[in-house]
């Protein structure tokens, strides 16, 4: 079906889940940076994301582009056991998420409080000891959890504490959208095409060959020490991995991938800060404002500097 909500997608299609450092803001900068012959002919042979977040670029790509095959990979679990759920089992997943909306919209305020610590809860009280590798109707129990918390907690932030605990307070929202039946029918369409990885984003280059498009999102670098979000995985991304980053970025490119990445721009916070001026000084680096949502102070929100890489 043909809609405007980006630029005429096929598709009718957006996240299903709100993500910190989503990239929604920025499909228009991405899209001119494709490569002029996927512009040309709107067709993607193979798709990689080994950062998906909240995949904000692949389900545009998906419906404006003709994409072959896709790989999406994130080293966060609960991330990728909400895209296997919503993938085969959408209405499953769809009829658990309808009869929480209801519970929790029929809630006064206090009541409803009380419910979402009841979801965290249960939610955080299986992290120990939930099969996280054998998909089950559990695994789209889980996923409607997710995806409420999600939907109800505090700036839409997922994430964990170093036990994989979800930590984040319910927020303050009147009405909810908790079941959006529509667009994860649309979703799981769209992720037909795709193969899902629990894993590592060094992982991903075994299957990138000289007919993929790559585009990198990984976990920004902080502009200052106070700025750090904290991961929504257990898993640190610090300097040294985005240095190995680079390597990959590197390794892709001699195999005669086409590579995009995006990242928070130091220079925002000081001028003569060129770490990735140099870590990428052999690619195409542009500079592109962003919004930055997430920080403490409201003042700090607007339009900063973040650059787009590319390898060609």
């Amino acid at each position: 079906m043909q809609i405007d909500l980006y630029n005429n997608q096929k598709f009718e299609v957006k996240p299903f889940l709100k993500w910190a450092g989503g990239k929604t803001q920025l499909i228009k900068d991405i899209e001119s940076s494709l490569p002029k012959e996927i512009k040309k002919t709107k067709e993607i042979k193979y798709y990689f994301e080994p950062f998906v977040g909240g995949g904000a670029i692949f389900f545009y790509l998906v419906g404006a582009y003709n994409i072959k095959e896709a790989f999406l990979y994130d080293i966060n679990k609960e991330l990728i056991l909400a895209y296997n759920a919503v993938k085969n089992d959408p209405e499953d997943l769809i009829n658990l998420l309808m009869k929480m909306e209801k519970n929790f919209l029929a809630k006064n305020d206090v009541d409803r409080k009380e419910y979402f610590l009841d979801i965290r809860k249960k939610f955080n009280d299986d992290v120990p000891s939930f099969n996280f590798e054998k998909y089950s109707p559990d695994h789209v129990k889980r996923a409607a959890y997710t995806i409420f918390l999600n939907k109800t907690c505090f700036n839409g932030l997922f994430r964990l504490n170093k036990n994989g605990e979800f930590n984040v307070p319910m927020g303050r929202y009147k009405n909810p959208k908790i079941c959006d039946s529509k667009n994860i029918r649309n979703v799981s369409e769209c992720l037909q095409i795709a193969k899902i990885f629990n894993c590592s984003f060094k992982t991903s280059k075994d299957l990138i060959n000289n007919e993929s498009l790559v585009y990198l999102d990984p976990p920004y670098r902080p502009l200052n020490k106070t700025s750090n979000f904290t991961s929504y995985s257990e898993n640190e991304f610090n300097d040294k991995e985005q240095e190995e980053l680079a390597q990959y970025f590197d390794k892709i490119t001699d195999k005669g991938a086409k590579a995009i990445l995006s990242n928070s721009d130091p220079k925002n916070e000081d001028e003569n800060d060129d770490f990735f001026d140099e870590l990428y000084s052999n690619y195409n680096i542009v500079r592109v404002k962003a919004k930055r949502f997430i920080n403490s102070n409201a003042k700090k929100r607007g339009p900063i500097n973040e650059i787009i890489v590319r390898n060609y």
